[in-house]
């Protein structure tokens, strides 16, 4: 591990190599990139980083981080380029902002719990919003809109159910939540029965938001809860198919019965 004092200047480094590979007579791939065509690599480092952390792989997820940290380089290189801000800009900002929304830690302000925390956090952005907005700077914009449409469904759903919950917006209890969950599952299984797939899909979505909601309450990220449980079913389903292969079988050969059991077998070997 090396020492953090090398890192502002590594960092200092890598944005070095971003301008050089951006430059006339730099890398001619470089070059052609966009905003919008890099994009998609952000989101794969991003995964890559998730997954490394789920493998509790620490030498990639080291790696995995640099990957990410390279296309932020990269963006603010070509905002930069742009003459709309550079990377400085950047770290600045965020500097500025971790110290102004952390007084209990940089000022005298108090927080004696992370939803203390949590409470200030978002009574300081709604501040400085309304700062922005008075300046016309922002306009004016609703308590969601600070959500991206860009982010998977899932934490999207997360995302805004918290904010209305912070708001005030929720169910006075965990009982309401299950009882919203039996509710959605009976609308689902009515417009199962005749009804178009528009009002099937629309009570699909209903039945998932109100499950993002009860894993708010029980404290649980939706997110790495269904990551967890993709990578217990790609297990169990591997364990099967080698099972099926000592016996001479595929899956096409099995019949559903012997498939369950060795799914059986791998969830009890797991436990």
């Amino acid at each position: 591990m090396r020492k953090d004092a090398s890192a502002a200047n590594d960092f200092a480094q890598l944005v070095e190599i971003m301008a050089r590979l951006r430059a006339p007579g730099g890398c001619p791939w470089d070059r052609e990139q966009t905003f919008d065509s890099i994009k998609p690599f952000l989101l794969e480092e991003t995964y890559e980083v998730m997954n490394a952390i789920d493998a509790r792989d620490w030498p990639n997820l080291a790696e995995e981080l640099g990957d990410l940290l390279l296309q932020v380089v990269f963006f603010a290189q070509m905002a930069s380029e742009a003459g709309y801000f550079n990377v400085a800009d950047s770290v600045e900002a965020i500097n500025s902002k971790l110290i102004r929304r952390h007084p209990h830690v940089f000022g005298d302000g108090d927080a004696k719990t992370s939803s203390d925390v949590v409470r200030r956090w978002d009574e300081i952005k709604a501040q400085e919003k309304q700062e922005k907005e008075k300046q016309g700077h922002a306009k004016p914009q609703g308590l969601l809109a600070g959500v991206p449409r860009g982010l998977p469904a899932l934490v999207e759903a997360q995302q805004i159910s918290s904010k209305a919950a912070r708001s005030g917006f929720d169910w006075p209890s965990i009982h309401e939540v299950f009882d919203k969950l039996h509710e959605e599952l009976a609308e689902l299984d009515a417009a199962r029965v005749g009804g178009a797939h528009e009002e099937i899909e629309s009570e699909i979505g209903d039945l998932l938001f109100t499950i993002v909601n009860l894993a708010r309450f029980l404290k649980v990220d939706p997110e790495q809860a269904l990551r967890g449980c993709n990578g217990r079913f790609r297990r169990r389903f591997g364990s099967v198919e080698a099972g099926l292969a000592e016996q001479g079988k595929t899956t096409s050969d099995a019949s559903l019965d012997e498939m369950e059991a060795l799914w059986q077998a791998a969830k009890r070997t797991e436990k």
